[in-house]
């Protein structure tokens, strides 16, 4: 699959420092286009669908294929008394064996299997999409109650401390991210028993204990509260959303009178693409393959997201970018972004939920019902995969496996990162982690998940990053010249085939013992743990193409806690931002490209009274002697990046990405700072200029900063510092006029030369040169003399 917006070649990108012979050859990485470009401004755009919408889909177009039987084997493997060593026949072996819960021949002190077909005769009934839910519910309940006894060789037992239930939703859900709270509504939830009783519990209620007296909670919550809608379920609990959709055309065919195993037969859709319920024909009829036969396990690639045609039937679909348009987008497409989303993105949300309320989580599944189809939707920061479908009526057996497969999930299969344990710490949400390191022993690292200051991320795919105040023991004996609550955890998904931060800090701190601009402007890392389970093993046991291309690993990086940019105003602000700017650049001489300027990414402290600035977070960053191409697919900050790479070029990654696009990116987050920020503080949502920046896709946002270069008047802050409103302006010229340079040789070109290709391979050297346009600016020289006056 061609990165977004790509290009269609499926091989990693090149450095941003290599040489390129053709006008498509790729010279830097790509940019997401997906979620993670809008996760560091979810205070900006909310979580309201109409606006965070567009990206999720985006995400969503991304999506590989597999078969089912393929996903099937492999939530069994997952599942089994042996997930590492391969069992090839698991599939088969659990067919046979569910065959007499399907066929009404298994009972227990909980439920009689022949009440499945008594459900599935009134899920097919006319009637509304939410007559689904209670015959649907029955008949899951009442096979997880029979699947519980059935036994497998080489099968694990059912996890008594998850004991999951399936169990009616269609409430509001509620979550903070930052500062701002999302509500979603998914129609069914699988869950732990426990967690679906809580809600219809007194709060001095026991819990049952005793097996006999649980056995009677649960058919009692499985006969009426299960199919009731509980008030205040709780994300983290959450372990699979269901959502369904009931097409107008009715005609689903009732179960059969009995089943046997039969090989797979492709429903129709096989597949869900974004808007498939639009789309007429999307896929051939039911495959004539006689039962005799076995069903393909091979994993089908998904049509891209600069595909024009869906993956079956070529028929057309729109595309998620051709939504994320400026101010000015038609009322057509504003009515679509009102409309409610397609089922693929509404799960979609409600797996980035799912995501945001558990730490260091390493997958997801949903499941996606529509009419009698179900398809199986697999989610990690490396993307998403969905698998063909299961008619659950006329192919029981499969859908029984699923659910036998998934009973048998502990915590950590359904993808919980055992590793961090929740804990309280005074009342307040944390979370406990503890390894074994070869040089400090035993490492306690307390999380600090419910303070006001942790920084979550919204998003399907990508880095993922959360920043927590964390405390250790270890640690603090370690680094006893940091106070106690000056430390932070970063944890984030990293590409695995990147230099890794840790590597890229040590040359860094090489850097930094020799040149004194970088020396105490660079993060102090003070600890560091790589997680070993990349995300591309999965991949490889589907088969979906280029598995481990864009894989990803977790990390846990420890540094000392620093103070955000955002918090200065006037020379202070100047000050820190100039200090980070020298950094940034003897670092990009020595080797170091950092890459993703923004705001988050520049801070600051105190050192015997006078102001350091840092420039922060090298997950990003690239070595000038990295031995080859590293990197899937990088994720940019939009509103900052340099307007030459928010250009369709620069996004498909055919603009070599230079110093000066950096340098240009440190203009813009100045830009930013001054005319949203008031004394250090933001705005209500909303209320402010360059708001809609990170609401926009590159392009459009591009467009806009042209527009505010030319009309700077219309933005000028009040009560701004003299001084710092001069070389606003200056700034704000100077990109002004790059940017008239730029179209101008493009135009040349044209004349010239009859070519559009647009080239910059020739201001590769020219560093100081474009650094000095700023610094010699009288604006600049007169702000760096009230600096060090200051100090």
């Amino acid at each position: 699959m061609s990165p977004a917006g790509g290009t269609g070649t499926s091989s990693t990108p090149p450095r941003a420092n290599a040489q390129a012979h053709g006008p498509s050859q790729l010279k830097s990485t790509p940019n997401s286009r997906g979620a993670s470009v809008v996760s560091e401004n979810i205070d900006l755009v909310g979580v309201k669908v109409k606006k965070i919408r567009p990206w999720i889909q985006r995400d969503i177009e991304q999506t590989k294929e597999c078969n089912v039987d393929a996903m099937l084997q492999a939530l069994l493997q997952r599942s089994s008394c042996a997930p590492h060593t391969i069992q090839p026949e698991l599939l088969q072996k659990c067919l046979q064996a569910v065959l007499p819960v399907c066929n009404g021949q298994v009972s227990t002190a909980l439920a009689n299997s022949s009440d499945i077909a008594t459900a599935l005769h009134e899920y097919v009934l006319p009637g509304l999409e939410n007559k689904y839910y209670s015959p649907f519910i029955k008949a899951t309940n009442i096979a997880l109650a029979c699947l519980e006894e059935t036994k497998v060789d080489g099968m694990c037992a059912p996890v008594p401390t998850v004991d999951m239930i399936c169990q009616q939703n269609d409430m509001p859900m509620h979550q903070t991210h930052q500062t701002v709270t999302s509500t979603r509504k998914p129609d069914l939830v699988i869950l732990p028993f426990d967690s679906a009783c809580a809600p219809f519990e007194t709060k001095n209620q026991d819990t049952e204990k005793d097996t006999e007296k649980r056995d009677e909670k649960r058919k009692a919550h499985m006969d009426k509260n299960a199919m009731a809608s509980p008030k205040n379920l709780r994300w983290k609990d959450i372990l699979a959303c269901i959502e369904f959709k009931r097409k107008k055309k009715l005609g689903s065919a009732p179960p059969p009178p009995s089943y046997k195993v039969k090989g797979y037969v492709p429903t129709k859709p096989e597949y869900l693409p974004v808007h498939h319920l639009q789309v007429e024909d999307l896929a051939p009829g039911p495959s004539k393959t006689p039962s005799t036969q076995p069903a393909s396990h091979t994993a089908l690639p998904s049509s891209g997201p600069t595909t024009a045609q869906s993956s079956k039937g070529g028929s057309s679909k729109r595309l998620a970018h051709d939504t994320l348009e400026s101010a000015t987008t038609k009322k057509k497409k504003t009515d679509e972004l009102d409309a409610d989303p397609d089922v693929t993105v509404q799960m979609g949300l409600y797996a980035a939920e799912m995501f945001a309320a558990n730490l260091g989580v390493n997958h997801l599944l949903n499941l996606v019902v529509i009419d009698d189809t179900i398809w199986i939707w697999y989610y990690d920061r490396q993307g998403i995969i969905q698998s063909s479908g299961i008619n659950f009526l006329q192919d029981l057996p499969r859908f029984m496996v699923l659910l036998y497969a998934l009973q048998r999930f502990k915590l950590e299969d359904w993808g919980r990162n055992e590793a961090f344990l929740p804990d309280e710490n005074e009342g307040v949400q944390c979370h406990k982690f503890e390894i074994e390191d070869e040089n400090l022993g035993t490492v306690d690292l307390l999380l600090h998940t419910g303070h006001a200051e942790r920084v979550t991320h919204y998003g399907l795919q990508g880095r993922a990053t959360n920043v927590v105040p964390v405390t250790s023991k270890t640690l603090a004996k370690k680094y006893a010249h940091i106070p106690k609550d000056d430390m932070v955890a970063k944890i984030f998904w990293g590409e695995a085939s990147r230099t890794s931060e840790p590597e890229i800090l040590k040359k860094v701190e090489e850097i930094a013992k020799v040149h004194a601009s970088v020396k105490d402007h660079i993060p102090e890392l003070l600890w560091h743990h790589t997680f070993t389970n990349p995300t591309s093993t999965i991949r490889e046991a589907l088969g979906v193409p280029e598995p481990i291309k864009g894989s990803r690993v977790l990390y846990i990086l420890v540094f000392r806690k620093f103070k955000p940019i955002t918090k200065l105003r006037g020379i202070e602000f100047f000050n820190v931002w100039r200090q980070c700017i020298l950094c940034h650049v003897t670092l990009w001489k020595e080797g170091v490209y950092h890459r993703d300027v923004s705001p988050g990414n520049m801070m600051w402290y105190r050192k015997d009274g006078k102001l350091i600035g840092v420039l922060n977070d090298y997950d990003l960053s690239s070595l000038a002697d990295d031995a080859g191409p590293r990197g899937n697919e990088r994720t940019g900050t939009v509103p900052f990046m340099a307007l030459e790479l928010l250009k369709e070029q620069g996004q498909r990654g055919e603009v070599k990405h230079l110093y000066r696009h950096d340098l240009e990116s440190f203009m813009w987050v100045f830009i930013w700072i001054c005319v949203r920020y008031r004394d250090g503080v933001l705005p209500p949502r909303g209320s402010c200029h360059l708001d809609h920046w990170a609401t926009l896709n590159a392009v459009a946002c591009g467009v806009q900063k042209l527009y505010f270069l030319s009309n700077l008047a219309d933005y000028y802050p009040s009560g701004i510092n003299e001084h710092v409103g001069r070389f606003l302006v200056h700034c704000v010229k100077m990109l002004r006029q790059i940017a008239e340079r730029q179209s101008s040789r493009l135009e040349e070109q044209i004349l010239n030369q009859g070519a559009t290709e647009q080239s910059n391979d020739e201001e590769v050297d020219n560093i100081d040169d474009f650094l000095q346009m700023f610094t010699t600016m009288p604006s600049w020289v007169e702000l760096t003399e009230l600096s060090n006056h200051s100090q």
